[in-house]
């Protein structure tokens, strides 16, 4: 490990966000500012949040990296990254290399912990593989021994290991379950994609129709809120104690999509249909909206006229389309001291307001019932 004198050269609160744009990564920088830390943010898209300052590099190489930061000595890095490719393999590959990168970056300056977001999938299997075969039970457990196949979240982790091993930082791992946050561009954002679907159902005149499985509309579920994400990755950073393990994020509370669908439907004054005996999923609900959304845009003077920046279909069938329960337990981060706990109704309601103060869905109609939890 390093000596103290070591640690005493850096700034013990500059923090290096990794995909500062991102669901995490705006979260995460928004809380950071807020908490007085000097933040450095790392994305190709342009940071909107004063009091940070953003450099942009290429996460592909260790020469681009060392030059976008060689001013700075960020003391902990949180790591919210990805970039999706057409197989695991490549998954792997790609999203390995690009954390081993910017670790190797910063070899020649101590850092103290490095947090990295991951999620369920450590549980639930890679995309090409989701939950496939024989699952762990829930609810899932972080002590849960890794899946017999190919994972880019467990080639993340042994390179996080490996690098914390030989350069002496703590570390975090954070498994979230599907993210509700604020962003534009994001691959996976159920939030924002449901407060699409609604509008555009709205707009046709059409139910607000589930498009998931049986199996999800019955069964209980979970979700992780981006601003209790954000905290719980600067917890495991700055507490004494709890550094060097892996931890589950949820909200902490529970929920049957069942009774949430009616609530989320309510918000946007539709008429909600459940489980119509067999998955709808939004690929195929949305297909060619694109046109009827950038009118909608026109119309309403919406911010984002291209449907793709805002909705993800594809993952948000994913996660209601699974034939399991997913249900995470949180005890290893209550006993460790971690308190934070969000409710799930609240977190979609706080981001649907900020989307419509933001434009990026159609205000609210007359007709609309004031949500009711």
């Amino acid at each position: 490990m390093r000596s103290s004198s070591d640690s005493d050269t850096v700034n013990t609160k500059t923090a290096l966000v990794v995909g500062a744009t991102g669901i995490a990564g705006s979260a995460l920088v928004d809380r950071l500012v807020d908490e007085g830390w000097d933040v450095v943010a790392l994305s190709r898209s342009r940071i909107r949040r004063g009091g940070v300052r953003q450099v942009s590099a290429d996460l592909n190489s260790v020469e681009s990296l060392r030059a976008a930061l060689a001013g700075e000595r960020p003391s902990h890095v949180f790591y919210t990254a990805w970039s999706r490719m057409n197989t695991e393999q490549e998954n792997i590959e790609t999203n390995a290399a690009m954390l081993r990168n910017l670790l190797a970056s910063l070899s020649s300056h101590p850092v103290k912990h490095v947090a990295l977001m991951t999620g369920l999938k450590h549980y639930l299997g890679p995309f090409e593989a989701y939950a496939a075969g024989e699952m762990p039970d829930t609810p899932f457990r972080e002590s849960e021994p890794r899946l017999p196949t190919p994972n880019f979240y467990y080639a993340q982790e042994d390179e996080l290991w490996a690098a914390a091993k030989e350069q002496g930082f703590g570390w975090s791992v954070h498994r979230a379950h599907t993210v509700i946050g604020h962003a534009v561009g994001n691959a996976m954002n159920m939030g924002l994609t449901l407060a699409v679907q609604a509008s555009i159902c709205r707009e046709l005149g059409q139910p607000f129709v589930f498009p998931g499985s049986e199996t999800q509309w019955n069964s209980l579920t979970d979700m992780t809120d981006s601003g209790l994400l954000a905290e719980h990755m600067i917890w495991a950073a700055t507490t004494d104690g709890v550094s060097d393990e892996a931890y589950n994020i949820v909200n902490g509370d529970i929920f049957r999509w069942r009774r949430m669908w009616p609530a989320l439907a309510a918000y946007f004054g539709v008429e909600p249909e459940g489980y119509p005996g067999q998955p709808r999923p939004l690929e195929q609900q949305m297909l060619g909206k694109e046109g009827l959304w950038a009118d909608m845009a026109a119309r309403y003077g919406l911010a984002e006229p291209h449907l793709a920046r805002l909705a993800s279909w594809w993952h948000t069938d994913g996660d209601l389309g699974r034939n399991l329960e997913v249900v995470t337990d949180m005890s290893k981060s209550r006993l460790a001291g971690f308190t934070g706990y969000r409710r799930t109704e609240d977190s979609f309601i706080s981001l649907f307001d900020r989307c419509r103060a933001e434009r990026l869905i159609p205000a609210a109609p007359q007709a609309a019932r004031a949500f009711q939890p």
